[in-house]
């Protein structure tokens, strides 16, 4: 089992959207995530989570694991998942994952843990 977390101030989020607006956005979510995502909270979350994605699989945000490698859902309760593009997953070959994220006090906050093949 691989283990992740990474924490983020809200307000870095913020200020790279108030500075590149839509582009900063679509350099590291879907559109489905951003039409999905209506707070800088939530931004900073889906944030948080893809950093420790990264760090769980011992690789970061590099050509192997991209940004938008890395698809973060929530199920029908509400709970964040994620999955990887077909070309990120033949990589880093996950079993089985879970993943919390959490904001409050101007923080984001993501832990995950993985299981690879």
């Amino acid at each position: 089992m691989k283990i992740g977390t990474d924490i983020i101030q809200i307000a870095r989020i913020e200020k790279l959207i108030q500075n590149y607006g839509d582009t900063f956005k679509k350099k590291y979510l879907s559109e489905d995530e951003i039409q999905r995502t209506k707070t800088i909270a939530s931004l900073a979350g889906l944030w948080a989570a893809k950093e420790a994605i990264a760090k769980a699989l011992g690789c970061g945000i590099c050509a192997d694991l991209t940004f938008q490698d890395i698809i973060i859902y929530k199920n029908h309760r509400g709970a964040p998942y994620f999955r990887l593009t077909p070309k990120a997953q033949k990589i880093h070959m996950i079993t089985h994952s879970s993943l919390s994220m959490s904001h409050d006090g101007g923080f984001a906050i993501a832990v995950v843990a993985i299981n690879t093949a």
